[in-house]
């Protein structure tokens, strides 16, 4: 079955992601590549960038792993995209890098993710056709297929790039996107024939390898950034998917309904709409991507300046803790991106919109909720953290200083929680750097005890 080898290329890639990346952080600390706190940032202490060379190496070791299996060994026979991915990937990789320990001007990363984007156009990873809905399949010229995969490269990973601000974020919303991915593209490829679509599929398969690798070292309180070198790869690897298995992959050679092309591309909406911009996949990070742009245009500022008004630093300035913050990014990508995928599969069905209507509605109430905190029931104290258990005031000898309140296990409620999130001191906005954008109005925004502060 092609699924144990997609499953063995994912495992391949994660667990040489995940291997290298803790030499990837010693070497980060001699380079340098340490950046002090910046204003917009939310972690406490400098840490090291460059994990995005452990993914890099990661996505090398699954496409060789995948290019000596027999079923996904006919994808590199019959197709250049694998070679075009890893020529782009490659490219990126290095003006990451070289970000991540110098932090160059953000029109000569621009302008790479621009070239980047060209050397895969160059080697056949480009858009051919695009399914619009009661016209049929429109053929592109050479020039509308390479503009658009330009254009389609660079939001996604700038998108990618934006998301990354807290421990942890962006690599779980691309891994929750490229599991959607996959299981589309497996659908189309093993399942109608289509082997157009094996490209795409083994590029989501690699994708979450090096996502999930990648994660152990970067959740709160993260070890190593991905930095630069590792947001902008994974985008360009979800882009690379997105424009493979909608601009080369012909609706109608699926055969799914009877009638002209254009009755059957109609009826295919719902399959391909949310693939023609992965932006449908990756809605949060593409909806900050534009509340940025518009936010820093606002105030007169360029599109690359830095601020904390990005979504993650907004749900952390109600309340959300840290990793709850996190978890509500998840969970919203989860639900566009496998609702989106659900609707493809059957979008007659009255449940699949319900339920999407439902778990809305469930995300809203976690919002609004920010310092809500479960108690465990006496009985299953025992089973749960203490944070989670009911607390009893003790005193605390004179000779002890102050009394401090404890819970039943003896714990200082000091320590509940994230307390470095809820410790925070507001500075006014306004400060710019290499990344990010800057918040509309004179709102304040909240930075730490130690009054600095950086994105990655």
């Amino acid at each position: 079955m092609p699924v144990r080898e997609y499953l063995l290329t994912l495992c391949i890639t994660a667990a040489v992601t995940y291997l290298l990346t803790g030499p990837v952080r010693k070497f980060a600390i001699v380079a340098g590549a340490m950046p002090e706190i910046r204003a917009r940032d939310v972690h406490r202490e400098p840490t090291p960038r460059l994990g995005g060379i452990a993914m890099f190496f990661g996505l090398c070791a699954g496409l060789l792993v995948a290019d000596h299996l027999t079923n996904l060994s006919e994808v590199f026979e019959n197709s250049n995209e694998p070679r075009a991915l890893l020529s782009g990937a490659a490219l990126i990789w290095l003006i990451g890098v070289l970000d991540d320990k110098f932090e160059i001007d953000a029109l000569i990363k621009l302008g790479g993710q621009m070239i980047a984007a060209g050397v895969m156009v160059m080697q056949g990873l480009t858009i051919l056709w695009l399914p619009i809905p009661g016209v049929g399949s429109v053929s592109l010229t050479q020039w509308q297929g390479t503009l658009l995969t330009v254009a389609l490269v660079v939001i996604t990973i700038n998108a990618v790039n934006f998301a990354d601000g807290l421990d942890g974020l962006a690599a779980g919303m691309v891994c929750i996107a490229a599991a959607a991915f996959f299981m589309y593209g497996y659908r189309i490829w093993y399942g109608y024939g289509l082997e157009s679509a094996a490209p795409a599929t083994l590029f989501s398969a690699l994708l979450m390898g090096m996502c999930l690798g990648f994660l152990p070292h970067n959740m709160h309180p993260a070890r190593i950034f991905m930095g630069d070198s590792g947001s902008m790869l994974i985008g360009l690897v979800l882009a690379a998917g997105a424009i493979s298995i909608t601009g080369q992959v012909d609706p109608d050679a699926m055969n799914l309904f009877a009638g002209s092309e254009k009755e059957a591309v109609h009826q295919t909406v719902p399959v391909y709409i949310p693939l023609l911009l992965p932006l449908t996949i990756i809605a949060v990070p593409a909806a900050d991507l534009v509340l940025a742009i518009v936010r820093r245009t606002w105030r007169g500022q360029s599109p690359f300046a830095a601020d904390r008004g990005h979504l993650h630093h907004r749900l952390l300035e109600i309340g959300h803790s840290h990793s709850r913050a996190v978890l509500i990014m998840y969970f919203w990508s989860a639900l566009i991106a496998f609702g989106a995928l659900a609707y493809s599969v059957n979008s007659g069905a009255m449940w699949i919109v319900l339920g999407i209507m439902a778990l809305s509605a469930v995300g809203l109430l976690l919002l609004l909720l920010p310092r809500f905190t479960p108690r465990a029931p006496r009985w299953a104290e025992h089973f749960v953290p203490p944070r989670y258990r009911r607390r009893k005031a003790v005193d605390l000898p004179a000779d002890r200083g102050p009394a401090v309140a404890h819970d039943e296990a003896g714990e200082d409620l000091a320590h509940e929680g994230e307390r470095d999130e809820e410790r925070r001191t507001p500075v006014a906005v306004g400060v710019s750097g290499v990344n990010g954008a800057t918040a509309v109005g004179a709102r304040s925004r909240l930075l730490d005890e130690r009054g600095a502060g950086t994105s990655r």
